[in-house]
């Protein structure tokens, strides 16, 4: 088999362009020198989602945004992390190799303590355990089936080094059991700007969804922030968020000619919103149709996920049998 690049993504909603210029498109051009591995993360969307049927509709979301934008579950092992029964034990027996200090480090933990203290409340009020143990139910996804690479964004990073130290934290007691994944970070697209000219992301609600309906997803477009000045006006295009997300989804040549509007004068940011959301909506055209047809069948998906759990579990009980009897727990 190739070497193994995994993949996992929370169900917290339908994605955007962010995130399939930033993860998804990525993930998937893995797959011509790699096994693809690429899991729907429900346990970990636990931490802040409590409504079960909320919950359940997000993981479909998320596997028909998989399928609809390009993964072939005959050549990707694809799968709903709660479908692996491996992953909570072998969760607990990486938490016993796992110091407290290095929880205490990880971003999610750290900003939630940060928020806190910045409003005088106890460092730790509102954070649940699960958001604490979030980088080694992380680990435990990645090092289960033996990962050779995880394509991570530059912000992700610190991910990769947790489940590093994890893994040779355990290596160090018992032999060379667990192998020592890399992060693959790809510097072409690690930020892709939301409409407000920040990182695009949900929290932010800055984003562009792919499979929105066309009357929402162009309203969205046209609410990219600009500047004040008129379309004759010479503009810097290497500081525009708008200009950024033409370079995307249009090509070089009609790119080039942009560029020139930018500098000499001639740039009518209404004009170039709706170009964009036109390069945008052609972009994704089958994608958002074969969503909506993925999204009505969720038997389907269902039997999609489950056929795949079964591959990803016959790839990661091996590795959880060596834990065990390296632990002497066998």
């Amino acid at each position: 088999m190739k070497p193994i690049a995994l993949t996992g993504i929370k169900p917290t909603g339908r994605p955007h362009i962010g995130n399939y210029l930033g993860m998804y498109r990525p993930a998937l051009s893995l797959m011509q020198d790699y096994q693809g591995m690429y899991f729907v993360a429900d346990y970990h969307a636990l931490t802040s989602m409590h409504d079960a049927k909320t919950l359940k509709e997000l993981v479909y979301e998320v596997a028909a945004s998989w399928m609809a934008l390009g993964l072939d579950p005959d050549d990707a092992i694809f799968f709903r992390q709660s479908d692996i029964p491996e992953i909570p034990e072998f969760t607990w027996i990486l938490s016993c190799f796992t110091s407290k200090g290095l929880l205490n480090r990880a971003h999610a933990y750290k900003a939630a303590v940060d928020e806190n203290t910045a409003v005088d409340r106890d460092p730790d009020e509102g954070i649940n355990a699960g958001l604490f143990y979030y980088p080694v139910l992380m680990a435990a996804d990645i090092l289960l089936y033996g990962s050779d690479v995880v394509p991570v964004g530059l912000d992700q990073k610190q991910h990769i080094e947790i489940t590093r130290d994890i893994a040779e934290a355990f290596n160090r007691t018992y032999g060379n059991v667990l192998k020592v994944p890399e992060g693959l970070i790809q510097e072409s697209v690690m930020k892709v700007p939301g409409i407000d000219g920040r990182k695009m992301s949900k929290s932010y609600d800055n984003t562009i969804p792919i499979f929105a309906t066309e009357k929402a997803l162009r309203k969205q477009v046209m609410r990219i922030v600009t500047d004040s000045k008129r379309p004759e006006d010479p503009k810097n295009p290497e500081e525009d968020t708008l200009y950024t997300l033409l370079s995307f989804f249009v090509s070089p040549k009609r790119l080039e000619e942009i560029h020139q509007l930018y500098v000499h004068g001639g740039a009518a940011y209404g004009e170039l919103k709706k170009e964009l959301a036109d390069a945008i909506l052609s972009h994704f055209g089958d994608a958002r149709s074969r969503f909506e047809a993925l999204i009505q069948d969720k038997s389907y998906l269902d039997e999609v996920l489950l056929e795949g759990a079964e591959k990803a579990r016959q790839i990661g009980k091996p590795y959880l049998e060596a834990a065990r009897k390296a632990t002497g727990i066998d």
